[in-house]
């Protein structure tokens, strides 16, 4: 900002010169015209000390008259090339309250009008961030420079999402429907922030979103994954096979995700007491079956005895798994209460939160068992966590809850 104030001020320079340039050479005008008048005054003075002398009688008429023209020859060589300016008190006095109220006008219109806020962040989105907090920081502030602006507030919602705080990616989500338009792909983000902001419980809002956004567009992938899950949790599970189908046949047949969303309807028909089926890849490739896709991992949660004291039986508990290298979104997320520990869990690709983030993508990941009173998954007060693994690791890998959660800022 520096160099900016340093040209501001120059540009003043010149303005202030604009103005105070007249008023210096009003200064020499006043001055000549001062002297003028000063000439005019001796020859009035001259005229009547010969006036006093012709009457008197010591002068006679052609002498008068030659004395006279003597001093009208004076005054004229005294004034001769001179210009006479005639300035008013007003006129002079004008150029100088300019020269004072243009810099404080020019300021605070600036600041009131100006975008040094925005100008700065334009600087620091040039640099790399040290951090991911820096870079929501960066973000927040961008929102706040420019409120208008449709792509601050997405990438601050998706970013917000990455850092597993749904209920903030809510409310952005919420202002780029706003100024974007309700387009259906955002409206599905949408619902899918909510969901998790409101711990996995379906609310008619979200009914509302998905129901619109798949209005607006059938095969509106967030939407369609999102419905599935909610309706599987429920056990609603063949609702649930449906909009899965449905995702299944809109994603492309190299999308990594379809062995995902094949294996969650394959689990939901064992749900309904149907037989697993094999199902068959668009590439023609030999069919295995969907219920073997992702067998998971199987966790043996526990609770420290000395926490025996610290927590209460209906304290949920969230064992979930993360990648060691890749985004800071949960893979596959199971939720218990204390009282039903200790307890042993499964976590495969068919418990995904999205589709396209799944277990059997990553070669490790760390599992973690927390502990929240007031039921939120995203913090909490105690937890527990694993050393890598390997997600086809067939033993069961045994997690003890006995650490306090340090708070998130």
């Amino acid at each position: 900002m520096i160099d900016f104030w340093i040209g501001a001020s120059l540009l003043l320079l010149v303005a202030l010169a604009f103005l105070l340039v007249p008023v210096l050479r009003g200064h020499r005008a006043q001055a000549e015209e001062d002297r003028t008048s000063l000439n005019v005054a001796l020859y009035e003075e001259r005229l009547a000390e010969l006036a006093a002398q012709q009457a008197a009688g010591t002068l006679t008429r052609q002498q008068f008259e030659a004395g006279r023209a003597d001093a009208a020859r004076e005054l004229l060589d005294d004034t001769e090339g001179g210009e006479t300016h005639r300035i008013s008190n007003l006129g002079r006095a004008i150029p100088l309250i300019a020269a004072i109220l243009v810099p404080l006008l020019g300021y605070g219109l600036y600041m009131h009008w100006g975008a040094s806020d925005k100008l700065e962040l334009a600087r620091e989105f040039t640099e790399q961030p040290g951090s991911m907090a820096e870079m929501i920081g960066r973000l927040e502030r961008a929102v706040k420079a420019q409120p208008e602006s449709t792509e601050a507030w997405y990438f601050l919602a998706r970013t917000y999402m990455n850092q597993e705080r749904p209920a903030d990616a809510a409310g952005a989500y919420e202002q780029v429907v706003k100024l974007a338009g309700r387009q259906p792909d955002i409206l599905g983000q949408w619902a899918q922030a909510l969901y998790f902001a409101e711990d996995r419980q379906w609310s008619a809002q979200m009914q509302s979103l998905t129901d619109e956004a798949l209005k607006g567009d059938p095969h509106e992938v967030t939407s369609l994954g999102l419905l599935g899950i909610a309706a599987y949790e429920d056990e609603r599970f063949e609702e649930a096979i449906g909009y899965w189908e449905r995702l299944v046949a809109t994603l492309p047949a190299e999308d990594p995700s379809r062995e995902a969303i094949q294996g969650g309807i394959a689990r939901a028909r064992e749900q309904m007491g149907e037989p697993s089926v094999a199902v068959q890849s668009d590439s023609g490739d030999a069919a295995v079956d969907a219920a073997a896709v992702a067998p998971g991992m199987s966790v043996d949660v526990r609770l420290d005895a000395k926490l025996a004291g610290e927590v209460q039986p209906t304290d949920a508990v969230f064992v979930f798994a993360r990648a060691v290298s890749g985004p800071p979104m949960p893979l596959a997320v199971k939720r218990l209460t204390v009282a039903d520990l200790p307890a042993t869990v499964n976590l495969s690709d068919a418990d995904a939160m999205t589709p396209q983030l799944r277990l059997s993508n990553f070669e490790q990941v760390r599992l973690f068992a927390r502990i929240s009173r007031s039921g939120d998954a995203t913090r909490g007060e105690w937890q527990g966590r694993s050393e890598p693994v390997a997600p086809s690791d067939e033993d069961t890998i045994k997690l003890t809850i006995d650490q306090p959660e340090t708070p998130k800022p």
